[in-house]
C-alpha cells in the first residue's frame, strides 16, 4: 500500500494545532503535512521494514546513551520544519543543545525545528521520488547529515548541505562524520 497525499482545498488550510488533533485522533497513521498544506497519509510498515527500522534505532540510540551528544528520535516523531512542513523521518537526531534550547511546552509537541540528522528507509509503500524530494526538503531546512537508504537494492543516498548527493552501493558501513562522531552503522542486518 502507498501513501497517500490528500489535497485539501485552500480554504481548508489546517492550523498547526488542527493538524497535531487529526494526529492525535488517528494514531493508526503516520501523518505528515507539506509545505503546501497537503496531507501525505502513510500506512504502517510492514514486518521487514519495521526490523530494519529497529536495527538502526539501536545502532542510534546506543550510540547516543554512550556519548550523551543529543537526543534521537523514531519515526512517530513529528518535526514542524522553517518552511511550515510538518515530517517525520524514519530516524532523527539532534544536538543536546537543540534540545535544550526547546521549552518543555515544545518538547511535548512536534518539534519546531529540522533534525541536524535524518534517515529515511524507502519500504515497499514508498515513492522513491517523493522520499528524495524529502531529503531535499529537509536539506534545505538545515539538516546537516542525511541517509536515504534503499534496501532492496543495497543503495544509499547522502545527503550533505551544499554538496551533490553522494550514491553508494553494496556499502557495508554509513558514518555519522563530524554530525555523529564515532556514530557507525553497519548495513549487513539492514541489506541482509
Amino acid at each position: 500500500m502507498a501513501a497517500l497525499t490528500l489535497h485539501l482545498p485552500p480554504t481548508w488550510s489546517l492550523t498547526p494545532d488542527q493538524f497535531e488533533t487529526l494526529v492525535q485522533e488517528n494514531r493508526d497513521l503516520r501523518l505528515e503535512m507539506s509545505a503546501r498544506g497537503e496531507l501525505v497519509i502513510m500506512p504502517p510498515t510492514g514486518g521487514e521494514t519495521g526490523n530494519r527500522n529497529f536495527e538502526l534505532y539501536l545502532d542510534l540510540g546506543y550510540w547516543n546513551r554512550q556519548t550523551g551528544l543529543g537526543k534521537a528520535f523514531d519515526s512517530s516523531t513529528g518535526f514542524v520544519l522553517p518552511n511550515g512542513a510538518r515530517r517525520s523521518p524514519d530516524m532523527s537526531w539532534i544536538p543536546l543543545d537543540r534540545w535544550q534550547a526547546l521549552s518543555s511546552q515544545q518538547r511535548r509537541k512536534f518539534l519546531p525545528l529540522c533534525p541536524d540528522f535524518a534517515v529515511e528507509l524507502l519500504s515497499d509503500s514508498d515513492d522513491r521520488q517523493d522520499t528524495q524530494a524529502k531529503m531535499q526538503e529537509y536539506l534545505a531546512n538545515g539538516l546537516r547529515l542525511g541517509w536515504l537508504i534503499i534496501p532492496d537494492t543495497k543503495e544509499v543516498e547522502i545527503y550533505r548541505p551544499h554538496q551533490d548527493v553522494e550514491y553508494l552501493t553494496e556499502a557495508i558501513a554509513l558514518s555519522g562524520e563530524v554530525i555523529l562522531p564515532g556514530f557507525v552503522v553497519n548495513l549487513k542486518p539492514i541489506f541482509g
